[in-house]
């Protein structure tokens, strides 16, 4: 995901998101230590858009309480 398009979310869906997006992390953790994943690069993915959306969160807070 993209900053643009998580800068357009609403503060209520980016914080649904970034728990969707944990969740699906963790799916996928166990998976690859299951059974290798195709991709591996797929992690990485993740946790820069975990990363992504918690800077846009803090962001927000910061914001607000100016």
């Amino acid at each position: 995901m993209k900053q643009s398009v998580i800068k357009e979310l609403k503060t209520e869906e980016l914080f649904e998101r970034l728990e969707d997006e944990m969740e699906s992390l963790t799916k996928l953790k166990i998976n690859h230590k299951v059974s290798q994943l195709e991709s591996p690069v797929v992690l990485k993915d993740k946790r820069k858009t975990i990363a992504r959306l918690n800077t846009e969160i803090t962001k927000r807070s910061l914001e607000q309480t100016k």
